[in-house]
């Protein structure tokens, strides 16, 4: 697959996995691009159930170094040598975990593809710059985590109808997108009378945190929030002990940001039934998926396109 966006959920534990639930990971596809994000133990096994091939990862980002958001790295790289990936794939993590980080990408004797490392230690710094911009903020953990934010640039779309009314037809269109105007039938016509500017695609990913600022900020608007909910209310003093957040406080981030849809994630072993996870975030928020392993999700319809179809 290589058009597309959507979110495949490797694991969905916190801390430690348990019988349903792996270890973090999750891998977001967004057309030529797989960006990885905090692949713990066992996702290299995670990607053979779920059907998708490895060899789709262009980026590692880790959001901290927590060995459940981390730990699988080293399988990861060596299965990447394995299938043959000689590409070079840059990892993003905060500045403070270089030391770890080094170490993970050399634990053990064997092969494992070029790597970039990106040590990122500037609030809002924007790590990956191009028709996908990725960038970081600082959150509110126990040691220093970063969330992120995929986003890319407006784009013009033209409008069938308007287009005809104008009489713009064949190469004239292309005409039109590339140099703003063009005649027809001896008037001009211009780009904006027949086109709309729709805003590009986005999702945001915010894991261990307690709840704070950056968090809302980077899901301002975003299409796909993926969002910890590691507590419900009635543990929310756990929460605030350990940086986490409650399924209310992620559906809470979700609906001050005007996110489109809210993926929630990394629960607590104590909890093996997420009802109450989803009936908590609903109340506060209606668009809401309790992901769960090898658990696909597609991006929303984007805006002012045609609602996708039924599966």
């Amino acid at each position: 697959m290589t058009g597309g966006r959507d979110l495949v959920v490797l694991g969905t534990a916190s801390q430690a996995p348990t019988r349903t639930r792996n270890h973090n990971g999750y891998l977001v596809r967004w057309d030529r691009e797989g960006l990885l994000f905090d692949p713990g133990e066992g996702t290299q096994r995670q990607f053979t159930h779920a059907g998708v091939s490895p060899g789709r990862i262009t980026r590692v980002f880790l959001t901290h170094l927590h060995g459940d958001h981390c730990l699988g790295l080293p399988g990861i790289l060596q299965r990447l040598a394995l299938d043959g990936v000689d590409h070079e794939v840059p990892i993003a993590f905060p500045a403070s975990g270089l030391p770890y980080v080094e170490r993970l990408c050399d634990a053990t004797i064997g092969r494992r593809p070029p790597v970039a490392l990106v040590p990122v230690d500037e609030a809002g710094a924007v790590v990956v710059d191009g028709p996908l911009q990725v960038r970081a903020l600082p959150l509110h953990h126990r040691v220093p985590t970063l969330g992120w934010r995929m986003e890319e640039p407006p784009s013009v779309h033209l409008l069938p109808d308007r287009l005809a009314a104008a009489g713009v037809t064949g190469p004239d269109a292309g005409r039109l997108l590339a140099e703003g105007s063009v005649e027809v039938g001896g008037r001009r016509v211009l780009l904006a009378d027949v086109s709309e500017v729709r805003p590009g695609r986005s999702a945001a990913v915010v894991m261990d945190t307690a709840a704070c600022d950056n968090a809302v900020r980077l899901a301002e608007g975003v299409d796909v929030l993926l969002c910890e909910a590691t507590f419900l209310e009635q543990e929310a003093f756990l929460a605030r002990d350990y940086g986490h957040l409650t399924a209310r406080e992620a559906a809470t981030i979700a609906r001050e940001a005007g996110a489109r849809l809210l993926v929630l994630t990394h629960f607590s072993a104590r909890y093996p039934d997420l009802d109450g996870h989803r009936a908590e975030a609903e109340a506060v928020f209606p668009d809401v998926v309790v992901a769960t392993d090898l658990q696909i999700v597609p991006f929303p319809p984007a805006a002012g396109s045609p609602a996708a179809p039924p599966p």
